[in-house]
């Protein structure tokens, strides 16, 4: 299996497979397209990946997260400062959530187990779109059902493996 990106995270297929399925559930994998790097919270998009660009947007609630993975600026800062990352172009933010993911105690164990239900629930915390072992949210938002983000982790690790889905 191809192993690519630079940074001290790997990206295997089976890591840019999870990545691609936090980016379904937050709402930025627009097909698979790079644009979802440049999402704002609401749909919108920013311009320069020279950093995060900690604009606040109002719909139905306000947040400022932004990017693939929806990162909250103190979220970025944080993990940014930790791998030494300059800038908030799609590398940087797909090494900043792994290491949000290994931080959550939930790295080694997709490495060991895939996506499962434990993996997801760990993850609930950091994303609210992902569900906890109750199978509702952490923050009380809506999330995505299990065996949906499962089936679309099986589809996109297929496609990440070059075999036809």
């Amino acid at each position: 299996a191809a192993i690519s990106g630079s940074g001290p995270y790997l990206i295997t297929p089976e890591r840019r497979a999870l990545l691609n399925t936090i980016r379904c559930a937050e709402g930025t994998w627009t097909g698979g397209s790079h644009a979802g790097y440049r999402m704002l919270y609401g749909g919108s998009y920013f311009a320069d990946l020279a950093r995060h660009p900690e604009l606040v947007v109002s719909k139905g609630y306000s947040s400022a997260a932004a990017g693939a993975y929806q990162f909250l600026p103190g979220t970025w800062n944080e993990a940014a400062r930790r791998l030494k990352l300059s800038d908030f172009r799609p590398a940087s933010q797909d090494q900043a959530a792994l290491y949000l993911v290994e931080k959550r105690g939930a790295l080694a164990r997709f490495d060991h187990q895939g996506l499962s239900e434990d993996v997801l629930a760990r993850l609930a915390a950091e994303w609210s779109s992902l569900p906890t072992l109750r199978g509702g949210s952490y923050y009380g938002q809506p999330v995505k059902d299990v065996a949906e983000l499962q089936r679309f982790y099986s589809d996109e690790l297929l496609r990440q493996r070059g075999q036809a889905v």
